[in-house]
């Protein structure tokens, strides 16, 4: 605990000192996600030059290509009541590093990511001691490196295929599918398909979040490439990966295509595979299983934290600029003024006086408290509160604060099983289901 504390002050002094933003020639120290105990080094002098793979010639089947419908029906679920009150149950501890929890469909155990490369499973209410699958020489582990993220095919029960995002061992991201074996609680690590690579000109802000949004379709989070203030401009270049979101098609045994109803489709400048941009950082990103609004936490440079909200109604981030440089949260980056034309403003945001690295959450759609129905939960790393709100009418609205909800040390991540139930993944080491007390 005294370590985790020293870091958790040496992160927010480094944040504190680099206000300043974009004149810092060295990576800014921000935990995204996981808190270095020395400042990053110095970022190499020359990027690498080659580009991400291209996607295969002959596309896939299935899945549809269209973007997410419009939300389906549900009905309004009333504020939670100021009566109450939520609380961690423990779930298993010990774990280095936990950066998510997820489930297939209609799946009751857990699965647990730890940065490290090792995925986890907590099964019957205890942590199984044989990984579900081990990574952990193909990974590189800086502080803002490593096992970044798991999906599992809609399809999962079918045909056990899972999706890792990853930075090797060169720093780069890759995105690779993986089957299960014959034993369900292990995975076949010769099943490996390499399906994207990208090239990382920096050791930081690689995002690493990858999901299938409710159009069957694989979604992508990618950092602007790292060191500070975007020097290499990926953020507003929509020919890049970087600095964007993705969105492609894996449903092929090898591979992907990109569906024809992104961007690209109307925008020849766009690139295929790019889905919006005007991203930093996003850490966690996800899609509100009963409406298909998308929602983004993106880690801010010096000042400002933000979140993002596009609803399915207006394509879930379809084509959307969400800043990144040219605003950090609601604010101009780098000046008092600067053009906002066709910029996606956060519905929420807040200064580095409260906290200094956001963690993106999940909207409540379980069934264990109905009070939350349509909550959205995130935290901030440094500060580790955890807070929520709901997304009506365009605005962040019934803001509240759970006390009871901060784990003691830093918020790595949520979590979300089949059933809709959400988690908290701490520093600690530590995987917390939140229930009602």
């Amino acid at each position: 605990m005294p370590r985790i504390r020293t870091l958790l002050t040496t992160i927010a002094l480094l944040a504190a000192c680099s206000s300043g933003g974009g004149g810092d020639p060295t990576p800014d120290p921000g935990p995204d996600p996981d808190p270095p105990s020395n400042p990053p080094s110095t970022p190499p002098s020359s990027p690498p030059s080659s580009p991400p793979s291209s996607p295969p010639s002959s596309p896939p089947s299935s899945p549809p290509s269209s973007p997410p419908s419009s939300p389906p029906s549900t009905p309004p679920s009333s504020p939670p009541s100021a009566e109450l009150t939520l609380a961690l149950r423990s779930v298993a501890s010990g774990l280095s590093s936990p950066l998510l929890l997820t489930a297939p469909s209609g799946d009751a155990r857990l699965f647990i990511v730890e940065k490290g490369g090792f995925i986890r499973i907590v099964k019957d209410g205890s942590l199984l001691s044989t990984p579900f699958l081990n990574v952990s020489t193909l990974v590189s582990n800086g502080n803002e490196q490593g096992l970044l993220g798991l999906a599992f095919d809609p399809q999962y029960a079918g045909n056990g295929r899972f999706f890792i995002d990853y930075t090797d061992t060169n720093g780069n991201t890759v995105v690779a599918s993986y089957r299960v074996s014959s034993n369900p609680d292990i995975a076949d690590p010769a099943s490996a398909e390499v399906r994207l690579r990208v090239d990382q000109p920096y050791s930081n802000h690689n995002g690493g979040h990858l999901l299938f949004g409710p159009d069957g379709l694989l979604y992508i989070g990618l950092g602007d490439g790292g060191a500070a203030g975007d020097p290499q401009g990926h953020g507003q270049d929509p020919r890049d990966l970087l600095g964007s979101m993705l969105r492609i098609d894996v449903s092929g045994a090898s591979g992907y295509t990109s569906p024809g109803s992104n961007p690209h489709a109307e925008n020849a400048a766009w690139a295929p595979e790019v889905w919006n941009i005007g991203l930093r950082n996003p850490w966690r990103f996800s899609f509100d299983r009963a409406t298909g609004d998308l929602y983004i936490a993106d880690v801010g440079q010096g000042d400002r934290e933000e979140i993002d909200v596009s609803p399915a109604s207006s394509g879930a981030g379809r084509g959307q600029n969400f800043g990144w440089p040219i605003t950090e949260g609601s604010a101009c980056y780098g000046g008092s003024s600067c053009d906002r034309t066709g910029l996606v403003e956060p519905v929420l945001d807040y200064t580095h006086a409260d906290g200094c690295s956001v963690t993106g959450g999940i909207v409540y759609r379980g069934t264990a408290i109905p009070a939350l129905a349509g909550t959205y939960f995130y935290s901030d790393y440094c500060s580790s509160w955890v807070r929520s709100f709901r997304f009506a009418g365009g605005q962040a609205t019934d803001r509240r604060a759970w006390p009871g909800l901060s784990p003691g040390s830093g918020v790595l991540s949520f979590g979300e099983d089949a059933a809709g139930e959400l988690y908290i993944l701490s520093a600690n080491g530590g995987v917390y289901r939140i229930v009602a007390q």
